[in-house]
């Protein structure tokens, strides 16, 4: 069973997405901020993380470059979440380091297929 991380500070989005994640086979830890998002990491190494990128106190884009630059945490692939669609913000969020973007509202199917591909494992849509 793949672990993720979910770094979500907006309650509903956490518990509807961990919901469907649990229903998938995945089991889920949640962090609701950057800094508990890179503890967490650090002590559970999750398979993956989803990281919403407008966080309180530290936001998802300093506690990717942190992630990215520590060495037992630099290999976890991370997906950021983020209402941010503009020109320019995937871009943003792949030179932080994180390794696919998803915009907000979240498409669970297309979702799922991203964490298949960076997994390289089989989820059901």
């Amino acid at each position: 069973m793949s672990k993720i991380l979910l770094v979500e500070d907006n309650e509903m989005n956490r518990d509807m997405l961990s919901r469907r994640l649990v229903r998938k086979g995945f089991q889920i830890l949640i962090a609701v901020d950057g800094a508990q998002g890179i503890a967490t990491a650090i002590a559970e190494r999750p398979d993956l993380i989803l990281m919403d990128m407008s966080l309180p106190e530290m936001d998802g884009w300093e506690a990717t470059r942190q992630l990215k630059a520590t060495p037992e945490t630099q290999a976890i692939p991370i997906i950021a979440l983020t209402a941010h669609a503009m020109a320019g913000d995937r871009e943003k969020c792949l030179d932080a380091g994180c390794d696919d973007y998803d915009t907000k509202p979240i498409e669970f199917p297309r979702l799922l297929t991203k964490i298949q591909r960076l997994l390289g494992s089989e989820v059901s849509a």
